[in-house]
């Protein structure tokens, strides 16, 4: 894998772990020699990956609205910043330059570029792994979340399964490297008898 998109918080959060663990995904991510993909931002979770990544001498490449630069305060020291017009244009963007996709903590719009990512995936638009760093249990509620839409009939088994967990960047990047490729939707197949 050479290069991986990273979803995460223009925020801290209150806990200083989440910060420090950021940091830590762009360094470990830099000294194994894949480049990071991300929203651009100097700020939060994001610019807490993109310093740890450039710190450790790592590519790292931002895409973002133009309308977002002054608002999430672009990064200044990238190795390279792309501005697009649109936020789906950023995540398109995003996407075609990435081999795999890691979520750690966010808001609203971190969920919203996951989901997007998942949601592709599951109708064959692309087979690229998609991983969640469970980063102080995190994504607990939403790994609940998931288990019940599959107990109630809304999302297939194998579709749930294909979206990696792991509390450590290191385990998550060995199951993205090992994860079959998710090729055929087969719940968009007919069941024939």
């Amino acid at each position: 894998m050479k290069s991986i998109v990273v979803f995460c918080g223009s925020g801290d959060g209150y806990n200083e772990v989440y910060r420090e663990t950021a940091y830590q995904v762009g360094e470990y991510l830099a000294a194994h020699k894949i480049r990071i993909i991300y929203g651009g931002a100097k700020i939060g979770l994001m610019g807490a990956v993109a310093d740890g990544a450039l710190t450790a001498g790592g590519e790292v490449i931002g895409v973002i609205p133009d309308f977002l630069k002054v608002k999430e305060v672009a990064h200044e020291g990238l190795t390279q910043m792309i501005t697009v017009a649109t936020m789906h244009e950023r995540k398109l963007r995003m996407h075609e330059l990435s081999n795999g996709i890691i979520a750690l903590p966010g808001g609203w719009g971190t969920m919203e570029e996951l989901f997007e990512m998942l949601t592709w995936r599951q109708l064959g638009l692309h087979s690229k792994p998609v991983g969640l760093l469970n980063i102080n249990g995190y994504y607990d509620p939403l790994n609940a979340l998931t288990g019940m839409m599959v107990q109630e009939g809304f999302l297939h088994e194998e579709v749930s399964a294909s979206l990696l967990v792991s509390e450590s960047i290191e385990d998550l990047l060995q199951m993205m490297r090992n994860a079959p490729v998710f090729t055929q939707p087969k719940w968009l197949t007919p069941k024939t008898s």
